[in-house]
């Protein structure tokens, strides 16, 4: 039939039957209707709209249409998604909010493909908002503004119960938290970062209040590490990546910042004992002929002498064991091949001076040690966690000595530039 002789569609009359089309797509996202919309479905829906956009004036209804598209969307989140929001709370309201944005994002997909035509030319010429962009909006404005607060709090709550060494569904909050960042960047660091930033700096403002009190020097800055680490694992797991330097600076500064005179004040800190406990060292009995095998988490295996080993005190038991099989194993560190290859280095030279009859081995010592922790700070803190770990104690005072002095160091300077100097220290911490 050619264009001239095709029937004119009434507004009104074609509207009812595309609703029915979009009614049957609503069931099928809320589960009431197993039935998908068929490829008869899609192409009458296709055509119809196209037929309505391509008629001559005053019957092509492109305007229409389009506000039809627009109310589509706002009648469905009205009748349905809102209410299914209201009536729960907490972490069962962030699941109910994943799905619904999930279902969203389907109806967005169909409804943009039936009305495609609107985006193709009227859309342009008009400099309105393109299709995908008005389901988004409706969603933003409609769903999220109504519930962003809720949501924050909720997750921020979950936050605080896994730092508090709770489980929670990790996989939950990635996909909440990557609703804020799909509808913009914006509302992500305005809305919840913001605040999430700030609840972190009260959480472990109220934390080291107390384990600057209980704790050692070597053991608090062990604590700081271990913080440290877990935060920089939250943002692997469901923290947007733009996160991790501003939430690594709020607990260095509420862990060290905000107490580098206590730190040094310590009476029994630990921090003027370096190097003592490197006399115990001489007790360990010397078996050059054995080797044991050490497995870090990349998967690396590692030969080390028998009496290197033996200084990996919580796994000592292990390598006692280890020695006297004929068996070809290994023992399994929770420690990276770049950290243990470090350690490895540290406990050789260690038990090499431990040997030495030369009574310039201590002073050569103590030069190497200084050496040794010429790191990066993400390595020295990485270096406090292991020698915790594996309870090398000589090298955990070494690196949380180094730590110490950096801090001190940072803290003098702040009287003369209180802003460059700690942004510097902070930056290559992190």
């Amino acid at each position: 039939m050619s264009m001239s002789a095709r029937t004119t569609i009434d507004l009104e009359q074609a509207w009812d039957l595309i609703q029915k089309g979009i009614t049957k797509l609503k069931n099928h996202l809320e589960g009431l209707a197993e039935e998908q919309l068929s490829v008869a479905d899609n192409f009458m829906l296709y055509t119809t709209i196209y037929n309505m956009c391509t008629q001559k004036p005053p019957h092509n209804y492109h305007q229409q249409l389009y506000d039809k598209y627009r109310d589509s969307f706002e009648e469905y989140i009205v009748s349905t998604v809102q209410p299914a929001l209201r009536e729960k709370h907490d972490e069962f309201m962030l699941r109910e909010l994943v799905k619904r944005w999930a279902s969203h994002k389907i109806m967005v997909r169909w409804l943009s493909y039936f009305f495609c035509y609107l985006d193709r030319y009227f859309i342009v010429q008009k400099s309105l908002q393109p299709l995908n962009a008005v389901g988004l909006t409706c969603f933003r404005e409609m769903v999220y503004k109504e519930t962003n607060g809720k949501v924050r709090d909720a997750v921020i709550s979950l936050i605080d119960q896994e730092r508090e060494g709770e489980q929670i569904d990790r996989d939950l909050l990635k996909n909440v938290l990557d609703i804020f960042v799909e509808i913009g960047m914006d509302c992500y660091e305005n809305d919840f970062e913001a605040d999430m930033l700030k609840n972190t700096a009260s959480y472990y403002s109220q934390k080291a209040s107390k384990w600057i009190l209980e704790y050692s020097y070597p053991d608090y800055m062990s604590k700081v590490a271990e913080c440290l680490k877990r935060e920089k694992e939250r943002v692997a797991h469901y923290l947007h990546f733009s996160s991790e330097p501003k939430l690594l600076e709020k607990v260095q500064h509420e862990l060290l910042s905000m107490y580098a005179n206590q730190i040094f004040e310590k009476e029994h800190s630990g921090c003027y004992s370096l190097l003592t406990k490197e006399e115990k060292i001489e007790d360990l009995p010397i078996k050059p002929t054995k080797e044991v095998f050490l497995k870090s988490s990349d998967g690396d295996i590692f030969a080390v002498d028998y009496n290197v080993a033996l200084m990996l005190e919580s796994i000592k038991h292990m390598v006692e064991s280890e020695a006297n099989s004929t068996a070809n194993s290994s023992i399994p560190l929770k420690v990276s091949s770049k950290i243990l290859i470090k350690i490895i280095e540290y406990c050789h030279k260690h038990a090499e001076s431990s040997d030495s009859e030369d009574k310039t081995s201590g002073t050569d010592l103590k030069v190497w040690d200084a050496k040794f922790v010429e790191v990066d700070n993400a390595t020295l803190f990485d270096l406090i966690l292991a020698s915790n770990d594996l309870n090398i104690r000589s090298l955990r005072d070494l690196a949380c000595q180094k730590v110490g002095d950096l801090i001190l160091m940072l803290h003098i300077k702040d009287k003369f530039h209180p802003k460059e100097e700690k942004e510097e220290f902070l930056k290559e911490i992190r």
